[in-house]
């Protein structure tokens, strides 16, 4: 084996380990925040399931990108790439939770719209970026990189 092809097969491992790591850190997040969200609802006197479910959609999607954030952080990544993968992921969080708002579908549909796009609205992001997420180097990218 040569050694380019040695490493592409390296950076492409380190790639997909990255996003398998994030997909991982906002589902577990999710269940952690949501847990957090309802001890918040139930100290005010009310409970998840008693919001707007447009609301409910939103929720979701903080409690998903918030972990995604802070686990990126503390992987080293820059600000400008937080960013973008948070962009990633409210954008279809926003789009479901107005379709649901405007009563073209329900809550469920909303939150499988809002997770059937996010999942590849981050690999979008990462692909873009593609040399940074595969090299595994995070520390002192800029965001003109």
């Amino acid at each position: 084996m040569t050694t380019s092809h040695h490493t592409s097969a390296r950076s492409r491992r380190r790639f997909a380990l990255h996003y398998l790591e994030m997909v991982v850190v906002m589902f577990a997040g999710m269940g952690v925040f949501s847990g957090l969200t309802a001890l918040v609802f139930a100290a005010v006197g009310t409970s998840f399931g008693d919001q707007a479910d447009w609301f409910r959609v939103v929720l979701m999607g903080i409690n998903m990108t918030v972990p995604m954030v802070l686990w990126m952080t503390w992987r080293g990544h820059p600000p400008a790439r937080n960013l973008e993968m948070a962009a990633s992921m409210l954008f279809p969080t926003l789009l479901a939770a107005g379709l649901v708002a405007a009563g073209l579908v329900g809550r469920g549909s909303g939150m499988l719209i809002q997770h059937l796009l996010m999942l590849p609205g981050m690999l979008i992001v990462m692909l873009w970026r593609y040399e940074e997420y595969a090299s595994g180097h995070h520390h002192g990218v800029t965001a003109e990189q």
